[in-house]
C-alpha cells in the first residue's frame, strides 16, 4: 500500500471529522436559540410547597366559580348554567319570556306537550297577568315541546296487591 494514499485517506477522515462536529455544533446553537426562553423557563422553575400548591388551586377554583357566576350565557355539557335550561337557540327568548316572572325551575320541573304548554301559556295570560308573547309563542312552544315533553318512563307498574303472599311479623319473640 501507498503511504502516500494512506496518509490522504486519514487526512480525509480527520477532515470530514472536524466538518461533523462543526456541523453539529451549529445545529446544536441554532436549536438553543430557537428553544432558549423554553429552556431558561424551565431551569427557573420556581418550586412550591404542598400548602402553597393548595392554596392556588383553591385560589383557581375560587375564581373559576366567580367567572360561571358572572358569565350568564356560560353552556355546559348542553345546559345553560345560570337557568339549568337546555341550550338551544331559542333559549334567550325563553329565558327573557319566563323567567321574569318565575324560576326555570318551574320550566325544567314540569313537562307537557305543545298543547299542554300552550295552555299553561294561555292560564298564565289569563291569571297571572302574562303578556300576549306575539311571533315568540311559537318559538317557545318549539322549544318547550321539544325539550321538556312528557318522557315514556314514568312511576313502576301498581303492585298487585292480592297476589302478594303477606305473613305477620311476630315481634314479642
Amino acid at each position: 500500500m501507498n503511504p502516500q494514499i494512506f496518509a490522504n485517506n486519514d487526512l480525509w477522515k480527520l477532515f470530514m471529522l472536524l466538518v461533523n462536529m462543526v456541523l453539529f455544533l451549529v445545529i446544536i446553537t441554532f436549536m438553543y436559540l430557537m428553544l432558549e426562553d423554553h429552556i431558561n423557563t424551565f431551569l427557573n422553575k420556581p418550586s412550591y410547597t404542598e400548602e402553597q400548591l393548595e392554596e392556588m388551586l383553591l385560589k383557581r377554583e375560587r375564581q373559576k366559580r366567580i367567572e360561571r357566576n358572572d358569565n350568564w350565557d356560560l353552556v355546559e355539557r348542553g345546559i345553560h348554567l345560570k337557568t339549568g335550561l337546555k341550550a338551544d337557540k331559542n333559549l334567550s327568548i325563553v329565558i327573557a319570556a319566563c323567567t321574569s316572572c318565575h324560576s326555570a325551575k318551574l320550566i325544567t320541573q314540569n313537562r307537557a306537550t305543545r298543547a299542554g304548554w300552550k295552555n299553561m301559556i294561555v292560564w298564565m295570560q289569563a291569571t297571572q297577568g302574562l303578556q300576549d308573547l306575539g311571533e315568540q309563542e311559537p318559538l317557545i312552544l318549539d322549544y318547550l315541546a321539544t325539550y321538556y315533553a312528557p318522557t315514556k318512563m314514568g312511576r313502576r307498574k301498581n303492585l298487585d296487591m292480592a297476589a302478594i303472599e303477606w305473613y305477620i311479623l311476630n315481634v314479642e319473640e
